[in-house]
Protein backbone atom coordinates (compact mmCIF):
# COMPACT_ATOMS: atom_id res chain seq x y z
CA UNK A 1 0.00 0.00 0.00
CA UNK A 2 1.26 3.39 -0.97
CA UNK A 3 1.62 5.72 2.41
CA UNK A 4 1.26 9.52 2.30
CA UNK A 5 4.31 11.83 2.55
CA UNK A 6 5.18 12.93 6.03
CA UNK A 7 5.54 16.18 7.02
CA UNK A 8 9.41 17.24 6.94
CA UNK A 9 10.34 17.55 10.01
CA UNK A 10 12.52 20.40 11.14
CA UNK A 11 13.41 23.06 14.30
CA UNK A 12 10.88 26.06 13.94
CA UNK A 13 12.72 29.92 15.00
CA UNK A 14 11.57 31.28 18.11
CA UNK A 15 9.07 33.86 16.30
CA UNK A 16 7.89 30.52 14.58
CA UNK A 17 6.63 28.62 16.97
CA UNK A 18 5.78 31.60 19.68
CA UNK A 19 3.51 32.55 16.41
CA UNK A 20 1.80 29.32 15.90
CA UNK A 21 0.88 28.54 19.69
CA UNK A 22 -1.26 31.95 19.46
CA UNK A 23 -2.87 31.15 15.73
CA UNK A 24 -3.72 27.35 17.37
CA UNK A 25 -5.68 28.53 20.72
CA UNK A 26 -7.55 31.38 19.21
CA UNK A 27 -8.27 29.04 15.63
CA UNK A 28 -9.31 26.10 17.70
CA UNK A 29 -11.89 27.79 19.89
CA UNK A 30 -13.28 30.18 17.05
CA UNK A 31 -13.67 26.87 14.98
CA UNK A 32 -14.85 24.93 17.47
CA UNK A 33 -14.95 22.15 15.36
CA UNK A 34 -16.43 19.77 18.17
CA UNK A 35 -19.69 21.47 16.92
CA UNK A 36 -19.25 21.14 13.28
CA UNK A 37 -21.61 17.61 13.88
CA UNK A 38 -24.71 19.06 15.70
CA UNK A 39 -26.89 17.96 13.00
CA UNK A 40 -25.79 14.54 13.76
CA UNK A 41 -28.80 13.17 16.01
CA UNK A 42 -27.87 13.32 19.33
CA UNK A 43 -24.26 15.26 19.24
CA UNK A 44 -26.08 18.53 20.30
CA UNK A 45 -26.93 16.82 23.50
CA UNK A 46 -23.08 16.76 24.27
CA UNK A 47 -21.72 19.67 22.78
CA UNK A 48 -24.88 22.31 23.86
CA UNK A 49 -22.25 22.04 27.12
CA UNK A 50 -19.45 23.62 26.26
CA UNK A 51 -21.77 26.47 24.77
CA UNK A 52 -23.03 27.21 27.90
CA UNK A 53 -19.69 27.47 29.29
CA UNK A 54 -18.43 29.84 26.59
CA UNK A 55 -21.13 32.01 27.38
CA UNK A 56 -20.68 31.78 30.93
CA UNK A 57 -16.48 32.82 30.44
CA UNK A 58 -17.95 35.54 27.48
CA UNK A 59 -20.05 36.90 30.06
CA UNK A 60 -17.85 37.01 33.23
CA UNK A 61 -14.75 38.36 31.34
CA UNK A 62 -16.90 40.93 30.25
CA UNK A 63 -17.92 41.85 33.23
CA UNK A 64 -14.19 41.34 34.94
CA UNK A 65 -12.38 43.29 31.84
CA UNK A 66 -13.98 44.33 29.13
CA UNK A 67 -17.32 46.25 29.67
CA UNK A 68 -18.45 46.11 25.95
CA UNK A 69 -21.51 46.74 27.57
CA UNK A 70 -23.43 46.37 30.95
CA UNK A 71 -26.00 43.58 29.33
CA UNK A 72 -25.17 41.73 26.55
CA UNK A 73 -26.97 41.46 23.47
CA UNK A 74 -26.53 37.54 22.28
CA UNK A 75 -26.34 36.99 18.57
CA UNK A 76 -29.49 37.22 16.51
CA UNK A 77 -29.71 38.27 13.32
CA UNK A 78 -26.54 40.05 13.92
CA UNK A 79 -23.01 38.56 14.67
CA UNK A 80 -22.05 42.13 15.69
CA UNK A 81 -23.95 42.84 18.72
CA UNK A 82 -21.80 43.24 22.13
CA UNK A 83 -21.59 39.79 22.95
CA UNK A 84 -20.17 39.04 19.36
CA UNK A 85 -17.42 41.93 20.35
CA UNK A 86 -16.99 40.52 23.81
CA UNK A 87 -16.74 36.86 22.68
CA UNK A 88 -13.85 37.98 20.09
CA UNK A 89 -11.50 39.88 22.79
CA UNK A 90 -12.27 36.66 25.08
CA UNK A 91 -11.07 34.41 22.72
CA UNK A 92 -7.89 37.14 21.75
CA UNK A 93 -7.42 37.27 25.48
CA UNK A 94 -7.08 33.34 25.88
CA UNK A 95 -5.25 32.90 22.93
CA UNK A 96 -2.31 35.55 24.28
CA UNK A 97 -2.36 33.88 27.98
CA UNK A 98 -2.65 30.50 26.67
CA UNK A 99 0.33 31.06 24.40
CA UNK A 100 2.49 32.39 27.30
CA UNK A 101 1.64 29.23 29.33
CA UNK A 102 2.35 26.88 26.62
CA UNK A 103 5.90 28.88 26.23
CA UNK A 104 6.92 28.73 29.23
CA UNK A 105 5.87 25.07 29.84
CA UNK A 106 7.08 24.08 26.41
CA UNK A 107 10.10 26.36 24.84
CA UNK A 108 12.56 23.71 24.03
CA UNK A 109 10.51 21.77 21.45
CA UNK A 110 11.89 22.11 18.19
CA UNK A 111 8.98 22.12 16.21
CA UNK A 112 5.29 21.65 15.90
CA UNK A 113 5.18 19.78 12.68
CA UNK A 114 2.31 17.37 13.62
CA UNK A 115 0.20 19.43 15.68
CA UNK A 116 0.12 22.20 12.71
CA UNK A 117 -0.97 19.54 10.33
CA UNK A 118 -3.99 19.09 12.37
CA UNK A 119 -4.20 22.58 12.84
CA UNK A 120 -4.46 23.41 8.87
CA UNK A 121 -6.68 20.60 8.25
CA UNK A 122 -9.49 21.05 10.95
CA UNK A 123 -9.22 25.15 9.24
CA UNK A 124 -9.08 23.49 5.67
CA UNK A 125 -12.73 21.75 6.95
CA UNK A 126 -13.91 25.05 8.72
CA UNK A 127 -13.45 27.47 5.11
CA UNK A 128 -14.91 24.03 3.38
CA UNK A 129 -18.05 24.28 5.70
CA UNK A 130 -18.38 27.94 5.89
CA UNK A 131 -18.31 27.91 1.63
CA UNK A 132 -21.29 24.91 1.47
CA UNK A 133 -23.03 26.94 3.88
CA UNK A 134 -23.09 30.49 2.29
CA UNK A 135 -23.14 29.09 -1.30
CA UNK A 136 -25.16 26.19 -1.85
CA UNK A 137 -28.38 28.60 -0.72
CA UNK A 138 -27.14 31.02 -3.11
CA UNK A 139 -27.63 28.59 -5.75
CA UNK A 140 -31.37 28.56 -4.91
CA UNK A 141 -31.07 32.52 -4.66
CA UNK A 142 -32.59 32.43 -1.45
CA UNK A 143 -30.20 34.16 0.64
CA UNK A 144 -31.07 37.53 -0.96
CA UNK A 145 -34.83 37.48 -2.28
CA UNK A 146 -35.75 39.96 -4.92
CA UNK A 147 -37.22 43.66 -3.89
CA UNK A 148 -40.59 43.16 -2.90
CA UNK A 149 -43.55 45.78 -3.41
CA UNK A 150 -42.84 47.08 -0.18
CA UNK A 151 -39.43 47.90 -0.86
CA UNK A 152 -40.10 49.32 -4.03
CA UNK A 153 -41.99 51.83 -2.92
CA UNK A 154 -39.87 53.09 -0.27
CA UNK A 155 -37.77 55.72 -0.99
CA UNK A 156 -33.97 54.98 -2.13
CA UNK A 157 -32.58 57.33 0.99
CA UNK A 158 -34.84 55.67 3.23
CA UNK A 159 -33.05 52.03 3.35
CA UNK A 160 -30.03 52.08 5.65
CA UNK A 161 -26.98 50.70 3.65
CA UNK A 162 -27.58 46.77 4.29
CA UNK A 163 -30.77 46.61 2.77
CA UNK A 164 -29.73 48.51 -0.39
CA UNK A 165 -26.24 45.79 -0.93
CA UNK A 166 -28.99 42.80 -0.31
CA UNK A 167 -31.64 44.34 -2.73
CA UNK A 168 -28.70 44.83 -5.11
CA UNK A 169 -27.81 41.32 -5.01
CA UNK A 170 -31.12 39.93 -5.22
CA UNK A 171 -32.51 41.93 -7.86
CA UNK A 172 -29.70 40.12 -10.35
CA UNK A 173 -30.85 36.63 -9.80
CA UNK A 174 -27.80 35.12 -12.48
CA UNK A 175 -25.48 37.09 -9.92
CA UNK A 176 -26.28 35.57 -6.63
CA UNK A 177 -26.12 32.31 -8.53
CA UNK A 178 -22.54 32.99 -9.58
CA UNK A 179 -21.36 33.98 -6.04
CA UNK A 180 -22.69 30.80 -4.93
CA UNK A 181 -21.00 28.67 -7.87
CA UNK A 182 -17.55 30.79 -6.54
CA UNK A 183 -18.44 29.62 -2.95
CA UNK A 184 -19.02 25.95 -3.30
CA UNK A 185 -16.23 25.30 -6.14
CA UNK A 186 -13.85 27.03 -3.64
CA UNK A 187 -15.49 24.15 -1.05
CA UNK A 188 -15.31 21.45 -3.63
CA UNK A 189 -11.75 22.17 -3.83
CA UNK A 190 -10.78 21.95 -0.66
CA UNK A 191 -12.36 18.66 0.04
CA UNK A 192 -9.18 17.49 -2.01
CA UNK A 193 -5.65 17.69 -1.08
CA UNK A 194 -4.61 17.72 -4.24
CA UNK A 195 -6.67 20.91 -5.29
CA UNK A 196 -6.21 21.89 -1.55
CA UNK A 197 -3.95 24.98 -2.27
CA UNK A 198 -6.22 26.24 -5.36
CA UNK A 199 -9.22 25.88 -3.05
CA UNK A 200 -7.83 28.41 -0.51
CA UNK A 201 -6.62 30.88 -2.71
CA UNK A 202 -10.04 30.60 -4.34
CA UNK A 203 -11.53 30.96 -0.95
CA UNK A 204 -9.57 33.61 0.03
CA UNK A 205 -10.46 35.67 -2.66
CA UNK A 206 -14.38 35.04 -2.40
CA UNK A 207 -14.10 36.30 1.32
CA UNK A 208 -12.33 39.11 1.14
CA UNK A 209 -15.28 40.14 -1.30
CA UNK A 210 -17.84 39.24 1.14
CA UNK A 211 -15.54 41.07 4.18
CA UNK A 212 -15.34 43.95 1.83
CA UNK A 213 -19.44 44.51 1.21
CA UNK A 214 -19.63 43.67 5.36
CA UNK A 215 -17.31 46.45 5.78
CA UNK A 216 -18.52 49.16 3.38
CA UNK A 217 -22.17 48.28 3.35
CA UNK A 218 -22.18 47.96 7.39
CA UNK A 219 -23.72 44.40 7.13
CA UNK A 220 -23.76 43.01 10.49
CA UNK A 221 -21.12 39.83 9.69
CA UNK A 222 -18.35 41.73 10.02
CA UNK A 223 -16.60 39.98 12.55
CA UNK A 224 -17.64 36.48 11.62
CA UNK A 225 -16.62 37.32 7.81
CA UNK A 226 -12.86 38.71 9.33
CA UNK A 227 -12.25 35.63 11.20
CA UNK A 228 -13.20 33.60 8.05
CA UNK A 229 -10.48 35.90 5.93
CA UNK A 230 -8.09 35.79 9.20
CA UNK A 231 -8.41 31.77 8.47
CA UNK A 232 -8.11 31.87 5.17
CA UNK A 233 -4.59 33.84 5.50
CA UNK A 234 -3.72 31.64 8.13
CA UNK A 235 -4.04 28.16 5.33
CA UNK A 236 -2.01 30.99 3.04
CA UNK A 237 0.81 31.63 4.79
CA UNK A 238 1.79 28.41 5.99
CA UNK A 239 2.74 27.50 1.97
CA UNK A 240 3.54 31.12 1.73
CA UNK A 241 6.97 29.98 -0.24
CA UNK A 242 5.51 27.46 -2.43
CA UNK A 243 2.84 30.65 -3.46
CA UNK A 244 5.79 33.39 -3.30
CA UNK A 245 8.24 30.57 -5.64
CA UNK A 246 5.51 29.78 -8.44
CA UNK A 247 3.48 33.54 -8.56
CA UNK A 248 6.67 36.26 -7.74
CA UNK A 249 9.28 34.78 -8.37
CA UNK A 250 8.94 32.28 -11.47
CA UNK A 251 10.85 29.52 -9.48
CA UNK A 252 10.00 26.07 -8.93
CA UNK A 253 7.71 25.60 -6.08
CA UNK A 254 8.12 22.54 -4.01
CA UNK A 255 5.53 19.77 -3.80
CA UNK A 256 3.10 20.26 -1.18
CA UNK A 257 3.57 17.97 1.96
CA UNK A 258 0.62 20.03 4.09
CA UNK A 259 -2.24 18.09 3.96
CA UNK A 260 0.07 14.66 3.77
CA UNK A 261 0.44 12.74 6.87
CA UNK A 262 0.71 9.19 7.48
CA UNK A 263 -1.99 6.80 8.92
CA UNK A 264 0.13 3.93 10.54
CA UNK A 265 -2.70 1.69 11.70
CA UNK A 266 -6.00 0.59 9.93
CA UNK A 267 -8.84 1.69 12.13
CA UNK A 268 -7.18 5.25 11.52
CA UNK A 269 -7.39 4.52 7.80
CA UNK A 270 -10.46 3.54 8.30
CA UNK A 271 -11.56 6.06 10.86
CA UNK A 272 -10.36 9.06 8.48
CA UNK A 273 -12.45 7.64 5.36
CA UNK A 274 -15.64 7.61 7.76
CA UNK A 275 -15.16 11.30 9.43
CA UNK A 276 -14.40 12.78 5.66
CA UNK A 277 -18.02 10.70 4.56
CA UNK A 278 -20.02 12.37 7.42
CA UNK A 279 -18.51 15.49 7.10
CA UNK A 280 -19.71 15.76 3.56
CA UNK A 281 -22.86 14.73 4.02
CA UNK A 282 -23.61 17.14 7.01
CA UNK A 283 -21.83 20.11 4.91
CA UNK A 284 -23.25 19.14 1.51
CA UNK A 285 -25.62 16.74 2.13
CA UNK A 286 -28.06 18.30 4.94
CA UNK A 287 -27.59 22.06 3.43
CA UNK A 288 -28.76 20.79 -0.27
CA UNK A 289 -31.50 19.23 1.18
CA UNK A 290 -32.55 22.47 3.79
CA UNK A 291 -32.12 24.54 0.94
CA UNK A 292 -34.05 22.85 -1.65
CA UNK A 293 -37.02 22.70 1.11
CA UNK A 294 -37.03 26.32 0.97
CA UNK A 295 -36.70 26.93 -2.27
CA UNK A 296 -39.68 24.80 -2.73
CA UNK A 297 -41.59 26.69 0.42
CA UNK A 298 -40.73 29.86 -1.35
CA UNK A 299 -41.99 29.06 -4.73
CA UNK A 300 -45.21 27.43 -3.16
CA UNK A 301 -48.06 29.62 -5.02
CA UNK A 302 -49.11 31.64 -1.93
CA UNK A 303 -52.95 30.47 -1.00
CA UNK A 304 -55.71 33.07 -2.34
CA UNK A 305 -56.22 36.34 -0.24
CA UNK A 306 -59.39 37.97 -0.45
CA UNK A 307 -57.32 41.25 -1.60
CA UNK A 308 -55.84 41.92 -4.29
CA UNK A 309 -51.66 42.32 -4.34
CA UNK A 310 -50.41 45.92 -5.50
CA UNK A 311 -50.67 49.25 -3.83
CA UNK A 312 -53.51 50.85 -2.82
CA UNK A 313 -54.40 54.61 -2.23
CA UNK A 314 -56.65 55.75 1.05
CA UNK A 315 -59.60 57.61 -0.81
CA UNK A 316 -61.25 57.61 2.33
CA UNK A 317 -59.11 57.60 6.59
CA UNK A 318 -62.44 58.26 9.13
CA UNK A 319 -61.59 58.38 12.77
CA UNK A 320 -65.17 58.29 14.50
CA UNK A 321 -66.96 58.75 11.54
CA UNK A 322 -64.74 62.21 10.86
CA UNK A 323 -62.81 61.49 7.54
CA UNK A 324 -59.30 63.24 8.37
CA UNK A 325 -57.85 64.68 4.65
CA UNK A 326 -54.50 63.38 3.18
CA UNK A 327 -51.93 66.34 4.39
CA UNK A 328 -48.04 65.38 4.04
CA UNK A 329 -47.63 66.62 7.83
CA UNK A 330 -50.36 64.34 9.46
CA UNK A 331 -47.72 61.18 9.64
CA UNK A 332 -50.32 59.00 11.40
CA UNK A 333 -53.05 59.21 8.64
CA UNK A 334 -52.51 56.16 6.41
CA UNK A 335 -51.40 57.50 3.25
CA UNK A 336 -51.06 54.59 1.08
CA UNK A 337 -51.36 50.47 1.95
CA UNK A 338 -49.51 47.67 -0.02
CA UNK A 339 -50.81 44.29 0.05
CA UNK A 340 -48.72 41.16 -0.89
CA UNK A 341 -49.12 37.59 -0.33
CA UNK A 342 -50.39 37.87 3.36
CA UNK A 343 -47.44 40.91 4.40
CA UNK A 344 -48.69 44.59 4.29
CA UNK A 345 -47.34 47.65 4.92
CA UNK A 346 -48.28 51.55 5.58
CA UNK A 347 -46.90 54.44 5.03
CA UNK A 348 -47.37 55.52 8.64
CA UNK A 349 -45.62 56.12 12.01
CA UNK A 350 -48.63 54.66 13.58
CA UNK A 351 -46.15 52.55 16.07
CA UNK A 352 -48.93 49.88 16.53
CA UNK A 353 -47.45 48.63 13.33
CA UNK A 354 -43.75 47.23 13.33
CA UNK A 355 -42.07 49.56 11.31
CA UNK A 356 -39.09 49.82 9.47
CA UNK A 357 -37.28 52.41 6.50
CA UNK A 358 -40.38 54.65 6.93
CA UNK A 359 -42.93 52.39 6.97
CA UNK A 360 -45.48 50.41 9.19
CA UNK A 361 -45.55 46.60 8.53
CA UNK A 362 -48.02 43.62 9.32
CA UNK A 363 -49.32 40.54 8.42
CA UNK A 364 -52.54 39.73 7.59
CA UNK A 365 -54.88 36.57 7.68
CA UNK A 366 -58.53 36.54 6.23
CA UNK A 367 -60.81 34.77 8.92
CA UNK A 368 -62.67 31.82 7.69
CA UNK A 369 -65.45 32.28 9.15
CA UNK A 370 -66.21 35.82 8.65
CA UNK A 371 -65.19 38.80 6.30
CA UNK A 372 -62.62 39.95 8.52
CA UNK A 373 -59.00 40.65 7.96
CA UNK A 374 -56.61 40.11 11.10
CA UNK A 375 -53.33 42.00 11.35
CA UNK A 376 -50.63 40.70 13.19
CA UNK A 377 -46.97 42.17 13.63
CA UNK A 378 -45.38 39.53 12.76
CA UNK A 379 -46.89 36.05 10.60
CA UNK A 380 -46.51 33.93 13.30
CA UNK A 381 -48.06 35.48 16.08
CA UNK A 382 -51.15 34.07 17.62
CA UNK A 383 -52.51 37.56 18.68
CA UNK A 384 -54.13 40.38 15.97
CA UNK A 385 -52.97 44.25 16.85
CA UNK A 386 -56.29 45.02 14.38
CA UNK A 387 -59.07 43.39 13.00
CA UNK A 388 -60.81 44.73 10.43
CA UNK A 389 -64.50 43.46 8.75
CA UNK A 390 -64.04 44.04 5.12
CA UNK A 391 -65.82 44.67 1.91
CA UNK A 392 -65.11 44.54 -1.81
CA UNK A 393 -67.60 46.50 -3.65
CA UNK A 394 -65.35 46.18 -7.20
CA UNK A 395 -62.39 44.66 -8.29
CA UNK A 396 -60.34 47.54 -7.45
CA UNK A 397 -62.04 49.00 -3.65
CA UNK A 398 -61.23 47.26 -0.58
CA UNK A 399 -63.29 48.95 3.04
CA UNK A 400 -61.96 48.08 6.02
CA UNK A 401 -63.91 49.26 9.18
CA UNK A 402 -63.10 48.66 12.66
CA UNK A 403 -61.83 49.66 16.36
CA UNK A 404 -58.30 51.05 17.35
CA UNK A 405 -57.43 52.53 20.74
CA UNK A 406 -61.14 52.74 21.33
CA UNK A 407 -61.84 54.60 18.34
CA UNK A 408 -63.99 53.86 15.27
CA UNK A 409 -61.54 53.52 11.65
CA UNK A 410 -63.18 53.32 8.78
CA UNK A 411 -60.85 53.66 5.70
CA UNK A 412 -61.49 53.40 1.91
CA UNK A 413 -58.46 51.78 -0.37
CA UNK A 414 -58.03 52.48 -4.13
CA UNK A 415 -56.15 50.09 -6.54
CA UNK A 416 -53.72 51.74 -8.44
CA UNK A 417 -51.43 51.11 -11.43
CA UNK A 418 -48.45 52.19 -9.77
CA UNK A 419 -45.68 50.80 -12.09
CA UNK A 420 -41.92 49.88 -11.12
CA UNK A 421 -39.77 50.19 -13.65
CA UNK A 422 -36.95 48.33 -11.53
CA UNK A 423 -39.36 45.27 -11.37
CA UNK A 424 -39.23 44.39 -14.76
CA UNK A 425 -35.53 43.26 -14.04
CA UNK A 426 -34.32 45.27 -17.51
CA UNK A 427 -31.73 43.96 -19.40
CA UNK A 428 -30.33 45.50 -22.76
CA UNK A 429 -26.92 44.56 -25.11
CA UNK A 430 -27.40 47.46 -26.74
CA UNK A 431 -27.83 50.76 -25.09
CA UNK A 432 -27.95 54.10 -27.34
CA UNK A 433 -27.82 56.21 -24.03
CA UNK A 434 -26.50 56.14 -20.67
CA UNK A 435 -29.71 55.39 -18.05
Amino acid sequence: MQTALQPAAGVWPAWKKLLFRFFFIYLALQMAPWTWLDEVPGVNYVTRYYGQAAEWLVNLANAMLFHVKTVLVPMNGSGDTSYGWAQLCTLLSLAFIGCLVWTLLDAKRPAYTHLNYWLCLFARYYVALMAFAYGIIKLFALQMPFPNLHQLATPLGDFLPMRLSWMFIGYATPYQVFSGVMETIAGLLLLYRKTATMGIMFATAVFINVMMLNLCYDIPVKIFSMQLVFTCLFLLANEGNRIICFFILNKPANVCSLYHFTYPKKWMRIARIVLKTVFVAVAVGVTLYTSWDYYQQDHTPPGKQPVKNGVYDVAVFAVNKQNIPLSLSDTLRWQDVIFENGTGSIKTTDTAFRHRYQRSYFAYVADSAAPVLHFKKQPGDSLSILSFRYQLPDTNTIRLWGMQRGDSLYVELKLTNRHFQLAEKQFHWLSEANR
